[in-house]
């Protein structure tokens, strides 16, 4: 057990050495380990402890609740959009080919370093997802998927925040909660019931978005591996290896959701119409960073 402090406190050293001054002491950024351990109880509670929990218990239900969660989601992913394009992409001082961490306490440069903050802890707030899921005995749309997507993003801003805030990387937060928008908005109208149904037609329409924002970060963060930038390689294949994970993964949901193939070799078991119609939500990814679900109210992101 000493060894295994030792470690832990060897590699905290680490991390405030080479971490970004401005947000060393910020809450929950002195050490990775607390986010981690976030993150994993996450996954226990989604997977094991609650549907064991709801096993022998009547559905919640829930969507007043829902309702009111969902429209301080699109809120909260509204402030987000607007701090993280005022802080830089919507001012002219960010370039979308090149733009390097400014590491100076500029009042204006520390309003996208607060966004950046605030932008990883969204992606705790997204936790509620899949906990209403569960608490809905909705177990089936606890997919693989969705699990990924919000169980890594949390930890994977965590860097972001801890080493570069700011810069080239926040383009991906840019673009994960304009699609974190659309997307909680959608989730706030299906919550309102079925009266709400010849609305929603465009819900395949939002999973595509969600694949155009992966490919969009894809393109923006690999082009610095063509450009000379003062900005960490490291972080352009994190975040666009990223966006191809998720890519994929979003792309194989979107072919098993819609695809005619997909629909003809259905085997006979039966699938409540609620399953059927569930897309997956993103994030954003959310996220990303995002980024971008699924639910009565369907769909999935991460974002990022």
């Amino acid at each position: 057990m000493a060894l295994i402090l030792q470690y832990i406190n060897d590699i905290n050293v680490i991390m405030d050495k080479y971490g970004d001054p401005r947000t060393n002491n910020w809450f929950l950024m002195s050490s990775p380990f607390p986010t981690l351990l976030i993150c994993l109880s996450y996954v226990y509670l989604v997977k094991v402890l609650g549907p064991r929990y709801m096993q022998n218990r009547k559905p919640f239900e829930l969507n007043n609740v829902l309702i009111i969660y969902n429209f301080l989601q699109v809120l909260f992913s509204t402030w987000l959009f607007y701090e993280i394009g005022a802080g830089g992409w919507f001012t002219g001082r960010y370039s979308f080919q090149c733009q390097p961490v400014d590491h100076s306490k500029n009042p204006q440069t520390m309003r996208m370093v607060h966004a950046c903050w605030w932008y990883y802890f969204s992606k705790f707030t997204e936790f509620f997802d899949t906990i209403f899921f569960v608490l809905r005995k909705k177990f089936d749309h606890v997919s693989t998927l969705h699990v990924i997507h919000h169980g890594v993003m949390p930890m994977s801003v965590w860097f972001g925040v801890k080493f570069t805030p700011g810069g080239h990387s926040t383009f991906f937060g840019l673009l994960n909660t304009f699609v974190h928008i659309i997307m909680y908005a959608y989730y706030m109208l299906a919550a309102m019931g079925p009266q709400m149904k010849k609305y929603l037609w465009w819900k395949k329409y939002l999973t595509t978005l969600q694949m155009v924002q992966f490919v969009g970060i894809m393109v923006h963060a690999f082009q610095l591996l063509f450009i000379d930038c003062d900005y960490p390689r490291a972080f352009v294949w994190w975040i666009g290896m990223h966006a191809v994970m998720f890519f994929f993964l979003f792309k194989d949901f979107y072919n098993q959701s819609y695809s005619g193939h997909k629909s003809r070799s259905k085997s006979s078991s039966p699938v409540t119409t609620e399953i059927k119609e569930a897309v997956y939500k993103n994030g954003a990814v959310k996220n990303g960073f995002s980024n971008g679900a699924v639910r009565a109210r369907p769909v999935l992101p991460a974002g990022n």
